[in-house]
């Protein structure tokens, strides 16, 4: 009698297995963030690039003559080099991610790359869209100052509520979007952890 109630349920919880579809389910689920998050990386990279490339030919090619201009044109390329730079320090952390690592180490990874995002969903994106606006008012000066009144404010008004629209729409969206996956992948990484607690 004495010996059933030294029963260690701690011990036999442990020695239970955690059903291998799920963890399979699981590992799977973590390569396809992290083939998408790589991808939407490179994706990002080629099209800023391209967007750079395409402003610097524009200003080469047509020679603005407003110093608003070119410092317009300075200000948008910073914005998108800078934003860049910050957004391609992911890189390495989801090229980290591999098969061979305990689950606790997918967490960890998953906790920093979430405190990453964060950081660029909120101060680096704020940089980047406060830039972006002044370099592209700055850069339209020169030639909404030639257009009438009307067609002046009709080019910063659409201009500007596109950016909004970006802002205020499809930026949360993006974030949410991008929240829910890493948050979905941490509550399932955090609950095998619990499970070998126990």
């Amino acid at each position: 009698m004495n010996n059933d109630n030294n029963i260690d349920f701690r011990d036999l919880w442990k020695k239970q297995s955690i059903s291998q579809p799920d963890m399979k389910d699981l590992l799977l689920r973590v390569s396809k963030f992290k083939k998408a998050a790589l991808r939407s990386l490179w994706i990002m990279n080629v099209l800023l690039f391209a967007t750079s490339a395409f402003i610097i030919f524009v200003w080469m090619y047509y020679q603005p003559q407003l110093i608003s201009t070119k410092i317009g044109i300075i200000f948008t390329i910073l914005a998108m080099a800078i934003y860049m730079f910050v957004y391609n320090k992911l890189l390495a952390n989801y090229k980290d991610i591999d098969s061979t690592q305990s689950n606790q180490e997918y967490l960890q990874k998953l906790i920093l790359i979430k405190k990453k995002q964060q950081f660029l969903q909120t101060k680096m994106m704020s940089f980047y869209f406060i830039a972006l606006t002044v370099g592209i008012c700055l850069y339209m000066y020169e030639y909404a100052s030639r257009m009438s009144t009307l067609g002046a404010g009709l080019t910063y008004g659409i201009t500007l509520l596109w950016m909004l629209f970006n802002w205020f729409y499809i930026r949360p969206k993006q974030i949410k979007k991008q929240q829910n996956k890493i948050n979905g992948l941490i509550e399932k990484f955090e609950e095998v952890k619990d499970q070998f607690e126990l």
